[in-house]
Parts: structure tokens; C-alpha cells; sequence
């Protein structure tokens, strides 16, 4: 059983958690970033709210944008953020050299609570590899 696959089955049982950089996943370049979910709404926002000050009143472009860019951070950033979080990890535990560059990136990290209750986190200067053969089996 390669490290990889050992990692999802401890993925799976919860015994490990995986941490993505949102922000390094969620930029033009990446292999999990959609233009559409980061451009296209707040474009509308932005293009109603000039709409609005245009042709009725400056209060009303105001409100619109407000109120637009309330609804966008409470209601669909975290939306996104759990969508690229998705992505990402499956994209990362597709195989081993896509969470190997990904790894060496900096994007991804592991934590796990042993047994005797102790913690252990690795990131990129960690071997991931060494991480999960260190882990007890539960």
C-alpha cells in the first residue's frame, strides 16, 4: 500500500484532517480555480449598482452594492470556499505527483491527534510521506 493510499483511508476514518490554502487554490493558474464563481456575480453587482446611480439616484447604486456585497460574503464566498476546498482535494489525492507539486507548493498541510492525545502537523518542510508512516495504525 503506497503512502497515498494509506493517507485516504486515514482521510476517510477521520483520523487525519487535510488543510488546503484557500486563497493559493483560489487564484488564476490553478488547477481547481473557476473564473465564473469569482468574476461573474460581483461583475452584476458592480455593473446593477452603476446601473442604478446612473439612472435613478446615488443612494440606490449605494444600496445595491451594499447589500450586494453583504449577501456575496455572507451567502456565496463560503460557498466557494467549500467548493474549492473540494476540488482541491480531490484534485491533490488523485495521485501522488499531483499532492507532491501541490505539497511543495505550500498549498496543502496534515494534522493529526494521536492516540495519547498528542498532536502532529506537517507542511512543506515536512516530509509528508515520513508523516503518514508515522502514524499509528487505530
Amino acid at each position: 500500500m503506497t503512502e497515498l493510499e494509506r493517507l485516504r483511508e486515514l482521510l476517510d476514518r477521520e483520523q487525519v484532517k487535510l488543510g488546503i490554502n484557500i486563497r493559493q487554490m483560489n487564484a488564476p493558474g490553478s488547477p481547481v480555480y473557476r473564473t465564473g464563481e469569482n468574476i461573474l456575480i460581483p461583475a452584476v453587482l458592480l455593473g446593477a449598482s452603476l446601473l442604478a446611480t446612473m439612472y435613478v439616484h446615488t443612494w440606490l447604486g449605494f444600496a445595491i452594492l451594499a447589500i450586494g456585497a453583504a449577501w456575496w460574503i455572507l451567502k456565496v464566498l463560503p460557498k466557494v470556499r467549500d467548493g474549492v476546498f473540494d476540488r482541491s482535494a480531490a484534485f491533490a489525492l488523485s495521485s501522488e505527483a499531483a499532492f507532491d507539486a501541490l505539497w511543495a507548493k505550500g498549498v496543502l498541510s496534515l494534522y493529526a491527534r494521536m492516540p495519547d492525545g498528542t498532536e502532529r502537523a506537517a507542511a512543506k518542510r515536512q516530509d509528508w510521506r515520513a508523516f503518514v508512516r508515522a502514524l499509528p495504525e487505530r
